[in-house]
C-alpha cells in the first residue's frame, strides 16, 4: 500500500490555515535555535544528518512565553505512534539482560535509541524533534505531534486523519504527557485561546506513579552505564592496575563534576580538551582547573575545596590518564563517555542518590579499600524513602544522619521535604526560599571515611548546593550544640561492628534531640540484648514506636537480618505503651544476585511491592492502610508492649505459636490415618482391613 504522506500533511495544513495559525514547512526556518538544534543532533535514523519536521509551529502568548510545536506526518496503517511494553513512547529498546561480548567480556545494556521507531512511527519522530529542542536548552517545553491516515476521500481529502499530541517539559523530566484535546481539532493553538492553553499545561505534572517509574529506569540506565564505563577501564591492560578502587570513585566524580552545568561556569566539553604531552600543561590540569571553580561555584568551603582537591588531584595527574595516545589522552575519552551517558542521568530533579549507585556499582566488582569491617552497604533508596516518612518528615524537619555513607536518606529526605513544600506554599517566592532553606540548613550530615564522604559532597551538590552541613569526621565526635542544629528527623543505618551493633551512634544522637522521631536501620538482634546496653538507655528518654522485621534488603551485599525501629524522641517508654510489630519479610520484591547484572535484573516488584511499602507506612503511621496484606488476623501485625530491658524489641519474640490443637487439626489427623490405612490395604502390606 502506498504512503499517503504528503496528503496527510496537506490536511493539517489545511486545518491551520483555516484556524489562521502561522507555520512552517520542512525547509523552512522558525529562528536560528531552533534550526540550530535540530540540525545539530542526530538524525532520525541515527546519522548526522539534518532534521527536517514536517511542520512547525512557534506559540507565543501575550506574555512573550514561547512553545515550539513539531509535527510528524505519516501516511500508513498503524503508524501513527509506536508504545513499548512499558508503556513508553519508544525511543530506546531497553534489555533485559547483558550479553556477552565473543572475548567473554560482559555487555551492560541500558538501551539503545530504536532509530527504527523514530523513522517510522509520527509521534515518536515528533519527539525525537523535541528532545533535540530541550538538548540545545534553548527551550525549556515543547509539544511533540503525531498525524496519520491511510484513505482518501474523491476529492483528495484525507478521511481517515488520526492526531496524537504531547506536552514535554524539562519541568517534567521530559516524560510526554498526553493532550487529549489536541486530538480532537486545534482550536486551541489560535492565539487568543493560547493563555487558556497554556494554564492547562501547567497543570499537566507527573503523578507519583510515573515518577517512580522514571526514578527506576533512570537508576538503571545509570547503574548500567557506569559498568560499562568500568568495563572499558578493566579491559584496558594499562589501567587494570593503574587505578584502585577508591581512584575509580574519585575518577568518576571528578568527570561528573565538569561535565555538569552549573550556573557561572560553562559545562566543560570534549572539544576543549588539548591531548598537549606535556607534564604542567596538559587534559588534567584542565579538569582540575574546572574542579575548583565548579566547587567554589557552588558554594563549597575552602577546607572543603581543599580536601576534595588533595584526593582528586594525585588521580587526575596519573601520567597513563594524561599523556595522548595518537593525540587523544583517556582522560578525554573517559569524558566522552561520561558526557554522553552519565550526565543526562543526572541533571533532573528527581532527587536520586546518584553518588551510592556508583558507590555499589563499583563495589560489585571489588570490596571499597579502606572498609576493614565490610560496614559500607549503602541503604536501597525505597528502604530509604520508607524510614523517611516513617519519621514523619516534612518541610520544617531538620534532618541529621551521623553515619551517612553516600547521604542517600538525605537525599530521600529533601525529596520528601521538598515536594511538602511544593504542596503547601503557593507563592513562587516564598517557596524558592523555603526550598533554598532545606537544601542549605535543614540536612545535616557526618561520614568518617573521605572516599564515602566526596560521594555524599557530590550527592548534595547534585541536589542543588545540599553540601553546607555535610562534614568528615567521626559521628561519635560531632557535638550537636544546642540551637546549633535543631534535629527533629534521626535517620541512620549505622556501621554493626561498632558498640551495640551500631546502637552506641543512635543513643548518643537521640540524647541530643529534645523532639522529632528516629528511624534506625540495624542488625535486628540488636533488638533482641545485643544492642544492650544502649537499647534499654534509649527507652530511659524516647519511646519506641514500631519494630519492623525486613526483607533480604542486602541480597548479596550483606548476609545480615535487618530490622526498622522507630522512636518517638525526648518522650521515656512507659511499660504499658504499645508497640507495632510488622512481618515485612515479604515486601513484594524478587531478588537477585547477579553481581554485573542492572538492577531491572537483580530487583523486580514480583507482587505489588509498592502497595506493600504503602502499608506498612500506613500501619506506622496510624492511618488506614489501602491494602490489606499486613494484618492482626493473618498473624502478621503484632500489638504488644515491651519490658524496660531494651531486649525484647523483635517480632519472633511477640509471636505467639498456638500449640492448642483445633478439632479440625484432629479431623485432618484421623483423615491422614485412614488414607495410610487404605493405601496399605490396596497394597497388601497390613495385613489388617479398614
Amino acid at each position: 500500500m502506498a504512503s499517503i504522506e504528503e496528503k496527510v500533511e496537506e490536511h493539517y495544513k489545511k486545518i491551520l490555515d483555516e484556524l489562521g495559525i502561522r507555520h512552517y514547512g520542512k525547509t523552512e526556518s522558525i529562528n536560528r535555535t531552533i534550526t540550530d538544534a535540530l540540525r545539530s543532533a542526530d538524525s532520525k535514523s541515527g546519522g548526522s544528518g539534518n532534521n527536517y519536521p514536517d511542520i512547525q509551529l512557534l506559540l507565543e502568548n501575550k506574555t512573550a512565553r514561547r512553545i515550539p510545536v513539531m509535527i510528524e506526518a505519516k501516511g500508513l496503517k498503524n503508524r501513527l505512534e509506536k508504545i513499548s511494553k512499558s508503556g513508553q513512547i519508544e525511543l530506546i529498546t531497553y534489555y533485559e539482560k547483558d550479553s556477552k561480548r565473543k572475548d567473554g567480556t560482559i555487555q551492560h545494556h541500558a538501551g539503545d535509541a530504536n532509530y527504527s521507531s523514530i523513522m517510522n512511527y509520527a509521534v515518536n519522530g515528533a519527539v525525537h524533534y523535541a528532545n533535540a529542542i530541550l538538548d540545545s536548552r534553548g527551550y525549556t517545553e515543547v509539544i511533540a505531534i503525531g498525524i496519520n491516515g491511510t484513505q482518501m476521500n474523491a476529492d483528495g481529502s484525507v478521511q481517515d486523519a488520526e492526531c496524537r499530541a504531547y506536552y514535554i517539559s524539562e519541568k517534567n523530566n521530559r516524560v510526554p504527557k498526553h493532550i487529549p484535546e489536541l486530538d480532537k481539532e486545534w482550536s486551541l493553538l489560535k492565539a487568543d485561546n493560547l493563555d487558556r492553553f497554556f494554564a492547562m499545561l501547567d497543570k499537566m505534572t507527573l503523578t507519583e506513579k510515573e515518577l517512580e517509574d522514571l526514578r527506576q529506569r533512570t537508576e538503571t540506565a545509570l547503574e548500567t552505564k557506569i559498568k560499562s564505563i568500568h568495563q572499558s577501564l578493566y579491559d584496558d591492560p594499562k589501567l587494570r592496575t593503574a587505578l584502585t578502587t577508591n581512584e575509580k570513585l574519585y575518577l568518576f566524580c571528578g568527570l561528573i563534576m565538569v561535565g555538569l552545568t552549573t550556573k557561572g561556569v560553562a559545562p566543560l566539553d570534549v572539544n576543549q580538551f588539548t591531548g598537549n604531552d606535556d607534564q604542567e600543561d596538559n587534559d588534567s590540569t584542565i579538569i582540575i582547573t574546572r574542579i575548583r571553580s565548579f566547587l567554589k561555584k557552588k558554594k563549597c568551603g575552602d577546607d572543603k575545596i581543599r580536601m576534595i582537591l588533595d584526593l582528586l588531584q594525585p588521580v587526575f595527574k596519573k601520567e597513563t590518564l594524561w599523556r595522548p595516545v595518537n593525540g587523544e589522552s583517556i582522560l578525554k575519552s573517559l569524558f566522552k563517555q561520561v558526557k554522553q551517558d552519565i550526565i543526562p542521568c543526572l541533571e533532573s530533579n528527581l532527587h536520586l542518590d546518584f553518588t551510592g549507585k556508583i558507590l555499589n556499582s563499583l563495589g560489585d566488582w571489588v570490596h571499597i579499600e579502606n572498609d576493614r569491617e565490610n560496614d559500607v552497604v549503602l541503604t536501597p533508596r525505597y528502604v530509604t524513602t520508607l524510614m523517611a516518612k516513617l519519621a514523619r518528615t516534612n518541610m520544617d524537619s531538620f534532618v541529621w544522619d551521623r553515619a551517612m555513607g553516600s547521604a542517600g536518606f538525605l537525599v530521600s529526605a529533601m525529596d520528601i521535604m521538598i515536594k511538602d513544600a511544593q504542596a503547601k506554599i503557593h507563592d513562587q517566592k516564598e517557596l524558592e526560599k523555603k526550598i533554598t532553606n532545606i537544601k542549605e540548613h535543614q540536612l545535616l550530615g557526618v561520614e568518617i571515611l573521605g572516599n564515602i564522604y566526596i560521594l555524599a559532597v557530590l550527592n548534595m551538590i547534585l541536589m542543588g548546593d545540599g553540601s553546607s552541613n555535610i562534614y568528615n569526621g567521626d559521628g561519635h565526635d560531632y557535638n550537636n550544640e544546642t540551637g546549633k542544629f535543631p534535629a527533629t528527623v534521626f535517620l541512620l543505618n549505622p556501621p554493626y561492628s561498632a558498640d551495640g551493633k551500631g546502637f552506641n551512634f543512635v543513643q548518643e544522637a537521640l540524647e541530643k534531640m529534645t523532639s522529632g522521631y528516629a528511624c534506625i536501620l540495624i542488625q535486628e538482634n540488636a533488638g533482641s540484648g545485643n544492642g544492650l546496653p544502649y537499647t534499654k538507655k534509649i527507652l530511659e528518654k524516647n519511646t519506641l514506636c514500631a519494630s519492623v522485621h525486613m526483607s533480604d534488603i542486602f541480597c548479596g551485599k550483606s548476609s545480615v537480618q535487618t530490622a526498622i525501629y522507630v522512636f518517638q524522641v525526648a518522650r521515656p517508654h512507659e511499660v504499658d505503651d504499645m508497640v507495632i510489630f510488622i512481618d515485612f519479610s515479604n515486601d513484594g520484591y524478587a531478588r537477585q544476585n547477579r553481581k554485573k547484572s542492572s538492577q531491572e535484573v537483580n530487583l523486580r516488584d514480583a507482587d505489588h511491592a509498592a502497595e506493600r511499602y504503602a502499608e506498612v507506612e500506613a500501619i506506622v503511621l496510624g492511618k488506614k492502610p489501602r491494602t490489606q496484606y499486613y494484618t492482626e488476623e493473618n498473624g502478621l501485625v503484632i500489638r504488644d508492649t515491651v519490658s524496660l530491658n531494651g531486649n525484647d524489641w523483635t517480632f519472633a519474640q511477640h509471636k505467639v505459636i498456638d500449640t492448642m490443637p483445633t478439632e479440625e487439626d484432629f479431623r485432618k489427623t484421623v483423615a491422614d490415618y485412614l488414607a495410610w490405612k487404605v493405601s496399605q490395604a490396596i497394597k497388601g502390606d497390613g495385613g489388617y482391613g479398614v
